[in-house]
C-alpha cells in the first residue's frame, strides 16, 4: 500500500465537502495511508468575518502535528502565508512547507510518497521529483473564480500538467485543455456517495423548517455564489411561480462577496437555510420534489462538473439543470435546459407532472458513479503505469527536508 500526500485547496472540516475530502477518504478506505494537507491559500484573505475565523482556526492547528481523522488518514495544516506567491513571502512559504512536510511525514513514518495534488500552483512550492510519483487531479478552472491570481495560475498549471506522472480531469472542457500539455490526461467526471444520499428514499424525519412549507418544493444544494449560480434566472422562477416553495441549502457568497441575495430573502416562497451538516442532507432531499442546477454559462461553469448532480440522482430526485458541457452525456437521466426562464419553467412543470427520466433510470446511473468505483479506476491507472509497483523498490525516494 502507498503513502499519499493529498495537497488540497480546501480545509478538511469545510461544511461543503468536495472532491478533495471524498477522494482522500476513498484512498484511505482502499487501505492506503493518507496525509491530507489543508489549503495553502491560493487567494489572499479578505477582510471579513469568515476569513478571519478561518485564519484563527488555522493558526491554532499550525502548531500541531498531523491529527488522525480515520484509521489511515491524517490532517495537517501547513504553516504558510495565504496568497504569498512572490518575493520573500514565497521564499518563506516554500521553506515552511518543505520543512513542515518533512516533519509531518516523518512523524507518520511515510517513506515512499505519492503526491496527489489539487493545487494548480504546486510547482511554485514543491519539486515534484522529490516524490515517488505525482498526480494532478484537476477538478475545475479555479482561475475563473473571483479574487484568484489568474495569470499566475495559468502559467503554473501548465507547468504542473506537463510534469506530473498522471493527470485526471473532471469535465470535457478541462480534458481538452490539458491534453494540449499532457497527452496522458484521463477524464473521470464527478461522482457521489451513493449509499449516503440514497438514504433519502427511506422514511426520514422531515426537517423542522420544511414541515409547514407547501408542495411542490424545489431545492438547490451547494455554494450560493453569483459567479456561477444564475441568480437572475432563479429570481424570475421564484417570482413567476409563487405556489412553488424554493429551498436553498448552502453558504452565501463564500467565494464571491458580490453575491446579493436580498431579492431572494424578500420572497415568501424562498427558504435560505444556510449550510447543513452532511449527515442531515438526505433528510432534506427526502422531502423535496425537484432538484435544480440553475447555472450561468460562462468560463467557469463550462469547465465544471457539478458535484450535486449525482448526489441529487442518488437521492432519487428528478434534476432540472443548465445544459453545461459536462452534463450533456447524462441528458438521458436529467432535464437539461438553456438558462432561460421559460425553458426552465417548462422543464420543471414537466417533471412535476411525472414526465422525463424515471426513478429507476436515475438510480441506475447514480449507482455506477461512486467515489469507490472512481478511485479504484484511478488507482488501476497508477498500477498500470508502474507507479504503485515502485513501492517495492528504492526509486525516487522522497526526502522532503533534504
Amino acid at each position: 500500500m502507498a503513502d499519499f500526500i493529498v495537497l488540497s485547496t480546501a480545509d478538511w472540516d469545510h461544511p461543503l465537502w468536495t472532491n478533495k475530502q471524498h477522494t482522500a477518504l476513498a484512498l484511505a478506505e482502499a487501505g492506503h495511508r493518507v496525509l491530507y494537507v489543508e489549503s495553502l491559500g491560493i487567494r489572499a484573505p479578505r477582510v471579513g468575518i469568515a476569513d478571519r475565523a478561518r485564519i484563527i482556526r488555522r493558526l491554532r492547528r499550525m502548531i500541531r502535528l498531523p491529527y488522525r481523522r480515520h484509521k489511515n488518514l491524517w490532517v495537517w495544516s501547513p504553516p504558510v502565508i495565504p496568497g504569498g506567491h512572490s518575493g520573500l513571502k514565497l521564499a518563506l512559504n516554500r521553506f515552511l512547507l518543505r520543512i513542515g512536510l518533512f516533519v509531518a511525514t516523518r512523524s507518520l513514518k511515510f517513506r515512499f510518497q505519492i503526491l496527489w495534488t489539487y493545487n494548480p500552483l504546486t510547482t511554485l512550492y514543491l519539486d515534484l521529483s522529490r516524490f515517488a510519483a505525482s498526480v494532478y487531479h484537476c477538478v475545475d478552472r479555479i482561475q475563473e473564480q473571483p479574487g484568484m491570481p489568474s495569470q499566475l495560475i495559468e502559467v503554473n498549471e501548465r507547468q504542473l500538467s506537463r510534469q506530473v506522472d498522471v493527470l485526471f480531469t473532471t469535465s470535457p472542457e478541462l480534458q481538452a485543455t490539458h491534453l494540449r500539455w499532457n497527452q496522458a490526461a484521463r477524464m473521470f467526471g464527478n461522482v457521489a456517495d451513493y449509499r449516503h444520499f440514497n438514504h433519502a428514499l427511506q422514511p426520514l424525519t422531515c426537517p423542522q423548517s420544511l414541515r409547514s412549507s407547501p408542495r411542490p418544493r424545489l431545492v438547490f444544494m451547494g455554494a450560493i455564489d453569483a459567479y456561477k449560480l444564475d441568480l437572475r434566472l432563479l429570481n424570475y422562477l421564484i417570482s413567476r411561480n409563487p405556489g412553488w416553495d424554493f429551498v436553498l441549502i448552502g453558504p452565501v457568497g463564500e467565494c464571491d462577496p458580490s453575491t446579493d441575495v436580498a431579492a431572494l430573502e424578500s420572497c415568501p416562497n424562498v427558504q435560505l437555510v444556510g449550510p447543513q451538516p452532511y449527515e442531515a442532507l438526505p433528510a432534506w432531499l427526502a422531502h423535496v420534489d425537484v432538484a435544480l442546477l440553475p447555472l450561468q454559462l460562462n468560463g467557469y461553469t463550462r469547465n465544471m462538473f457539478p458535484m450535486k448532480f449525482f448526489e441529487y440522482l442518488s437521492a432519487g430526485l428528478p434534476v432540472v439543470a443548465t445544459a453545461i458541457p459536462a452534463l450533456i452525456a447524462h441528458a438521458d437521466v436529467a432535464c437539461l435546459c438553456e438558462p432561460q426562464v421559460e425553458i426552465f419553467e417548462q422543464a420543471i412543470r414537466a417533471v412535476l407532472a411525472g414526465q422525463g427520466p424515471n426513478l429507476d433510470q436515475r438510480l441506475a446511473r447514480a449507482r455506477t458513479q461512486t467515489y469507490q468505483t472512481r478511485t479504484e479506476a484511478m488507482l488501476e491507472i497508477l498500477q498500470q503505469q508502474g507507479l504503485l509497483a515502485r513501492f517495492g523498490s528504492h526509486s525516487r525516494v522522497q526526502v522532503t527536508g533534504a
